[in-house]
């Protein structure tokens, strides 16, 4: 609300997987431009495929031009025509970087990542990969807040996050509760999700 009050201002994702996990990343991106929350998207993507679903820049045009060529549903092939543009306007800005395919915890950023995230009134943490990287991988007890593990972060923050892994922070008690009354497995079998927003980012 306050970034489209403003005229809309740079904001970024992070992004992990090639695919339908991208789709669903460039459908974000889209929404971000189209509402005016966004006037420029960056899209932080990986500098080379440590798995082979990690995605680069030359996926994401893949997968505007295979949204366009959709001629048999032209609501869809209309899509792949406002994407491209965004592309050629320079409203998504494709950003390549080794980085973001290293293991390292996210705290030990680079000073020129860091530096470059700054710039943005929001970022888009996606993926589980991303996420455990966030939290170091650590096993912090599941009711640590959010904000005290992720209070490092260069940039108002929103992690959007599959539960894959016994890691995490930020859920309520009676959340957990209530999840593992319901399945067994919902920390690692990928049914479970959490979105975790993080506004003031602590100095650095």
């Amino acid at each position: 609300m306050c970034a489209r009050a403003e005229g809309g201002r740079r904001m970024d994702i992070v992004v992990d997987n090639a695919g339908f996990e991208l789709l669903c990343d460039l459908c974000l991106a889209d929404v971000l431009l189209e509402t005016g929350a966004a006037s420029k998207v960056v899209l932080q993507l990986k500098g080379h495929p440590t798995f082979v679903s990690d995605a680069l820049s030359k996926d994401v045009v893949a997968t505007v031009e295979y949204v366009d060529s959709l001629s048999e549903t032209p609501g869809s092939s209309e899509v792949g025509r406002r994407w491209a543009r965004h592309l050629a306007r320079g409203k998504w800005v494709l950003n390549e970087d080794l980085y973001w395919a290293q293991p390292q915890p996210f705290w030990d950023m680079p000073q020129e990542v860091t530096e470059d995230l700054r710039r943005s009134a929001m970022v888009f943490v996606k993926g589980d990969a991303n996420y455990r990287r966030l939290l170091g991988d650590c096993q912090w007890p599941l009711s640590t807040p959010f904000s005290q593990v992720a209070g490092y972060f260069p940039a108002p923050l929103c992690a959007l996050r599959t539960l894959k892994a016994e890691v995490g922070c930020g859920m309520a008690a009676e959340k957990v509760e209530m999840a593992s009354a319901a399945d067994k497995q919902w920390l690692t079998d990928g049914k479970w999700g959490v979105i975790q927003y993080f506004k003031s980012p602590s100095p650095i």
